[in-house]
Formats: C-alpha cells, structure tokens, sequence
C-alpha cells in the first residue's frame, strides 16, 4: 500500500485488532470500524492513544461515508457460536456489510480486501483444498448463514470488479488461532485450552479424526497486508492458512500436556456439517506473496495458552 489511510471494518475483533497494530507499526493511519457484537475494546484499548488512531463504533449493514486509501472488510462474526446465534444479521453482514464497503471503494476509486473464509469449501471432497475448488456446501444448513453469506460475499466483490473495475483482493481464511481469541467463541483452539486451563472435560465432537490446519494470527495478518501490496491484476481468491495438517485429538493431547491440565478428553456428537477434513493448499500464496507461515503449532499454542492464563477471570477456576 502506497497511500496512508486505511479503514478496517471488524477491527475490535481477534484478528481485525492484530491488523490494526500492524498497520500502525508500519505507519498508516488506521480507521476501526466495529459495533462490537464479537469484537471489544479491550483488544484496541492500547491504541485508543495513538493519534494514527480512531475509533468509529457502526454497523457496516448500514452505509457509512469515510475518505481512505483502502479498505479491509474483517466485520462478520466467524465462530459457529456467535454467528448461528442470530443467522439473519450473520447474512446481513456478509451481504450488505460487502455492498456497503464496495460502494464506498467505487466512489474512492482505492482497492478494497475481503476477509473470505476456508467455510467457502464446506466438506470438501478435495484434498487439500484450492482455489479452484467450488466447494460442497450445504445451502440450507445451519452453518449456512456463514457459509453462504460469504460465497455471496465474494460473488458481489469479483461482480463489482468487472462491472465497475474496482480493485479487489479477497482472501480465503483457514482456522486461525493466537492471543484476543474469545474464550467462549466455541472455536476448537480456544474451547480446549479454555477448558484444560479449568480442568474441565476436553469436549471433542466426533471421534476426533478429522483434521485442521491451524495458522498463527501474526502469520496470516504479514499476508493479508502482502495481499494488499500486490497489483491490480492479482484479485485472488488466494487461501491464507498452515498447510500442517493435525488431528482435533492431537490437538487436544498437545492442549493437556502443553497446559499441565488434569482434563479427560470426552467424545460428543460431531455437529450437522462440520467438515470431516481441512487443509489449505497455499501454491499461490508462495507465488504471489511469497508467504509461507512461519508460527509452528507449538509456539503458537504457547503463546495463545500464556494469553489465556492472563485473561482468564479467577473467579471461573484459573
């Protein structure tokens, strides 16, 4: 990115707010967008002092008029938790929150990157999963105000970009784990360490064979700032993510041991839809960001644990 200001929609969340901090440490101007449903202060409330700083509490489902540089569209609530909580304002979200940021990037003329997410590919039937896949989804399902919320998303984006030429990037996000997560987002990282911290059930949803491939957040925040850099012509869609490829059971085995926890692992029913494998494949990343995560599961476990340590209220147990 060549120009200073850019606005980021979902700043106040997990990933959004490690964005914001890495943009200020490189010198722009940053706008933080968030009605905070999922996101909170708490993980800007560093940056409130920063004058390259500012905070706008707004819905992106509404319009909103800003004079920026570019534009990265984090805002929707990514847990299956809080995104099935209120399905409707979930597609609300992804669609209008979509238009309403490529509206605004139509009459700025600046290039606008979408927060994708590796649930575009559903269960997939191909293994690992690239770009050119089209995806096993189900339309009507559960999941679906996510899943499908985001395919739309993107369909409006590469739209906009032939029909307008607005300069898009969009990203496919695979499980992405590290410091802000929220401890009751129902994500598997945070739901195990959360729960071996308290010494409480490790709860695994099936057998616990199907796999994950988890990234680092500052390992996907360098990229989704490469994308950005790159050329007009470069739109993607480009999967972000760890190609390592885990188990949830060895996830959950690393949890307990890496924690100390007194926890047992109890297996549960596996959801409707939940995706029996994931694993990204990143050949365009390398090409064309020259990216490739560098954060072990390990390291980052240590560092996501040492967070929840932190945060935790003792009151729960820890």
């Amino acid at each position: 990115m060549q120009n200073k200001s850019v606005l980021v929609t979902g700043g106040g969340g997990f990933i959004g707010s490690h964005l914001c901090e890495k943009l200020l440490s490189r010198g722009y101007d940053v706008i933080c967008l968030d009605n905070f449903f999922t996101g909170s202060k708490n993980n800007i409330r560093h940056l409130l002092s920063n004058p390259a700083f500012e905070l706008i509490r707004h819905d992106i489902t509404e319009p909103i008029n800003l004079e920026v540089d570019a534009i990265f569209n984090l805002a929707c609530p990514a847990s299956p938790v809080h995104y099935q909580h209120d399905p409707v304002k979930t597609i609300r979200t992804n669609v209008l929150g979509a238009i309403n940021m490529l509206e605004l990037a139509r009459r700025l003329k600046i290039p606008v990157l979408q927060a994708s997410t590796s649930e575009i590919y559903g269960d997939p039937k191909i293994h690992p999963q690239k770009e050119n896949y089209w995806g096993n989804v189900n339309p009507i399902g559960l999941r679906s105000c996510y899943d499908e919320g985001k395919r739309c998303a993107e369909a409006l984006f590469f739209d906009y970009n032939r029909q307008y030429g607005i300069p898009i990037k969009v990203v496919r996000i695979f499980n992405t784990y590290g410091p802000r997560m929220l401890p009751n987002d129902g994500r598997v990282v945070s739901n195990f360490i959360v729960q071996a911290l308290r010494n409480k059930k490790i709860t695994i949803y099936g057998d616990g064979s199907q796999t994950r491939s988890f990234c680092f957040v500052n390992d996907l925040i360098e990229a989704m700032i490469r994308m950005m850099d790159t050329s007009y012509e470069v739109t993607g869609p480009v999967n972000l993510g760890n190609p390592d490829e885990f188990t949830i059971l060895e996830l959950a085995q690393k949890v307990i041991e890496m924690t100390g926890s007194k926890s047992k692992i109890t297996f549960c029913k596996l959801p409707a839809d939940d995706p029996v494998r994931r694993q990204p494949d990143i050949s365009q990343a390398r090409e064309l960001l020259n990216w490739t995560p560098g954060i072990v599961l390990d390291e980052g476990l240590k560092h996501t644990i040492n967070y929840f340590k932190n945060t935790l209220p003792e009151e729960d147990g820890v």
